[in-house]
């Protein structure tokens, strides 16, 4: 199974890219996950320069047409989620490989309710599936926030991988549907 992670932050330091390399480094032998490298590269969405498609664009949109599922990973600024994942959201509107797309939402912060709430509205609005069950709050209070200790760590491993495990069952159920209705 192959898993596209977007993470809306730009920080060197981002919990959020962390916890998705832990999710990386995590994951079972069938499962591979590719970060987007270029988030903060891709331009302002602009619906006039649509008919000229962008190579980090480009790339972004054969990442999701090889996927089978999306992971997201967004910081909370200002109740909102980061202009950085909404200009990333903003190029897949359009795009129709994205429209039902499994999506699981990883929340890195107890009190971060806005964003995670934001996300999945406009990932519903995009006809993207966002699997709740996968969708998780990772329990880092008290913890130190490197991918290191995120994997060492067998609590926050367990829900990572109890995540994963989930976003591949509803992939699954969802292909088996489909072919029994074929």
């Amino acid at each position: 199974m192959m898993i596209l992670a977007l993470c809306g932050s730009l920080r060197a330091a981002s919990i959020n890219a962390a916890l998705l390399r832990a999710t990386a480094r995590l994951a079972p032998p069938d499962i591979a996950i590719t970060i987007y490298p270029h988030a903060g590269e891709l331009p302002l969405f602009n619906p006039d320069n649509e008919s000229t498609i962008p190579s980090h664009v480009q790339q972004l949109y054969a990442l999701v047409s090889s996927c089978d599922a999306v992971v997201i990973a967004s910081p909370e600024y200002a109740h909102g989620m980061t202009g950085t994942m909404k200009n990333m959201l903003d190029w897949l509107v359009g795009y129709a490989p994205f429209a039902n797309k499994h999506v699981a939402v990883f929340n890195a912060s107890p009190t971060s309710y806005h964003a995670d709430s934001a996300v999945k509205e406009v990932l519903k609005t995009m006809s993207a599936i966002v699997v709740e069950n996968a969708s998780v709050r990772v329990p880092l209070v008290g913890l130190p926030r490197t991918e290191e200790h995120m994997v060492a760590n067998p609590e926050v491993a367990t829900v990572l991988i109890d995540a994963l495990n989930a976003l591949r069952f509803a992939v699954a159920q969802s292909s088996l549907v489909r072919d029994l209705a074929l």
